[in-house]
C-alpha cells in the first residue's frame, strides 16, 4: 500500500483524484492547510481517521510527516448509484476483514457474473495491493462499493427493487431450494461473525449452507462461491 506524507504531498494526490484508502490525522494537529486537506479528503469520500502521532511515526517510518498520512487504494472505489442502475447482481460484504478473503471473493463474483460488490467503509479490508493480487485481475473490470453505512445501502437497493439474500447458518432456507428472485443482493457476513443483527434484519431470506461434519461454518470466500454459483446456476436455467 503506497503512503504518501507530509501536508503539501497529500494535498496534490488528493486534488490530482488519485485512489485513496484513507486519510489519517495525526490527534491534536491542525491549521487551514490541515483542515483544507480533511475537507478536500471527506468530499472525495475518503475516510478520515485521527491517531496517536506515535502510530503516525511508525506507519511513515519518520516522524517528519507534519501530521498527516494518506494511504493509496488499488483502484478507484465505484458509487453505489451506478452500480445499483445496472440491475444484476450484486454482493455485499459485511465486514471482511481479511484482505485475501476480500480479493478472493471480488474474483468468484466477477466469475459468476456479479455487477458490483459493496464493502463498509469501517471495520473491513479496503482496496488494498493484497486484495489486488488475491482478486487476480477481477478488480479491473467489476466496481467495488465503499458504503458509509452497509444498512443503509441496503435500504436503497431495497427501494430499487432488490431482493436481498443474506447467507446466515441460522437461514431458515437451503441455499438450493430457495427461490431467487432478480435483481437481487447477497450478503455474506465477516470472518467469525456471521451478519450482524441490524444488517440480519434488512434480508427478505435467510438462507444456510447445509453442513456434515462437526465445523459449523465455511470460509467466507468458499462461502460465497458456492452461493454465487447456485445463484447462477439457478439463473441460467430460467432464462
Amino acid at each position: 500500500m503506497a503512503i504518501v506524507s507530509g501536508i503539501n504531498p497529500v494535498l496534490e494526490t488528493l486534488k490530482a483524484g488519485q485512489p485513496l484508502e484513507r486519510l489519517l490525522i495525526a490527534k491534536g494537529a491542525g491549521g487551514p492547510r490541515l483542515q483544507q486537506i480533511i475537507d478536500l479528503a471527506r468530499r472525495a469520500c475518503v475516510p478520515v481517521r485521527f491517531e496517536d502521532r506515535a502510530g503516525l511515526d511508525r506507519l511513515a517510518g519518520t516522524p517528519t510527516h507534519q501530521g498527516v498520512l494518506a494511504l493509496g487504494a488499488s483502484e478507484r472505489y465505484a458509487v453505489l448509484d451506478d452500480v445499483a442502475a445496472t440491475g444484476t447482481l450484486l454482493v455485499v460484504l459485511d465486514g471482511v476483514e481479511d484482505p485475501h478473503n476480500l480479493g478472493a471473493i471480488i474474483r468468484t463474483a466477477h466469475a459468476a457474473g456479479a455487477g458490483g460488490v459493496v464493502i463498509p467503509e469501517r471495520r473491513a479490508a479496503g482496496l488494498t495491493d493484497v486484495v489486488a493480487k488475491a482478486a487476480a485481475g477481477a478488480l479491473a473490470h467489476l466496481p467495488v462499493v465503499r458504503a458509509g453505512n452497509i444498512n443503509r445501502a441496503l435500504e436503497d437497493l431495497k427501494q430499487r427493487g432488490y431482493w436481498i439474500y443474506g447467507l446466515d447458518e441460522r437461514g431458515a432456507e437451503d441455499y438450493t431450494r430457495v427461490e431467487y428472485n432478480s435483481p437481487a443482493a447477497l450478503v455474506f457476513g465477516g470472518e467469525g461473525k456471521g451478519l450482524h443483527d441490524l444488517v440480519r434484519k434488512h434480508c427478505d431470506v435467510l438462507v444456510r449452507i447445509p453442513l456434515e461434519g462437526k465445523i459449523p461454518s465455511l470460509n467466507v470466500s468458499v462461502a460465497a462461491g458456492i452461493v454465487l454459483f447456485e445463484f447462477k446456476r439457478r439463473r441460467s436455467g430460467a432464462a
